[in-house]
């Protein structure tokens, strides 16, 4: 396993409660869009095992072509002991990236996307709508809705409607509106249906999507194979 040690760059608030740290890209170090990755702070690997509060699994909320490896969380006034430290580090600090890989690339298969997250899961969609929006290939077309309590919804500048682009974006903030919404999109029988969010959400989103029809086989999540099964009814046959 490579470990990539590198430097944080810049540090952006997006909200109150939600930063992005965009870290210098390590040489070789490479990615796609729907990637995620460990991030680890300084000490993790001292000792005989690792330490794993100092490790998280975390998505990229940037394209290569933006030089910088993305890092969008959110991070609450009574936080773990990974937040805390990573609240407080500031540009130059050093840490570490290993173990990236994809579960939810762009599937170009000329069929309707939408694109269902909570909160700051929507940092995972962020590369998936800039590569749509480059080259709009073999898409027919993208769907985002997001929910959010906070009402301080992420990325705004970017998930707004292009109806150029047949891209549409919506932002809510409760989740009775969402579901509605989520059974309306579920008309479509034949698209595919991206969804990112906490264990509870996905659960209850999967179960409104099924309910409505929508096959597991069209519900890509992003969890290794292993743990489909536990989100899925029947496991998820797409690759």
């Amino acid at each position: 396993m490579q470990i990539y040690w590198t430097k944080i760059n810049q540090i952006i608030e997006e909200t109150p409660e939600v930063k992005t740290f965009l870290l210098d890209c390590p040489e070789d170090y490479s990615w796609k869009e729907g990637s995620h990755l460990h991030l680890a702070l300084k000490g993790f690997n001292i000792g005989e095992k690792p330490n794993r509060s100092l490790v998280r699994h975390m998505s990229i909320s940037t394209l290569p072509n933006e030089n910088a490896v993305g890092i969008t969380t959110r991070i609450k006034e009574q936080a773990s002991e990974f937040k805390t430290i990573l609240n407080n580090m500031t540009v130059g600090e050093e840490v570490a990236l290993f173990k990236t890989h994809t579960h939810v690339p762009l599937k170009r298969e000329n069929k309707n996307i939408y694109l269902l997250s909570a909160g700051v899961g929507i940092a995972t969609f962020r590369p998936l709508v800039l590569d749509y929006l480059a080259d709009t290939v073999q898409v027919a077309q993208i769907h985002s809705l997001n929910i959010d309590s906070s009402g301080d919804y992420l990325f705004t500048n970017i998930f707004h409607t292009n109806t150029d682009k047949n891209f549409r974006a919506e932002f809510v903030n409760n989740r009775l509106s969402y579901y509605e919404q989520v059974k309306e999109l579920a008309s479509d029988k034949t698209g595919l249906y991206y969804v990112v969010g906490s264990d509870e959400f996905l659960v209850q989103t999967v179960g409104v999507l099924t309910g409505e029809g929508i096959h597991s086989e069209q519900i890509i999540l992003d969890k290794h194979e292993h743990q489909l099964s536990n989100f899925l009814p029947f496991g998820n046959d797409s690759k």
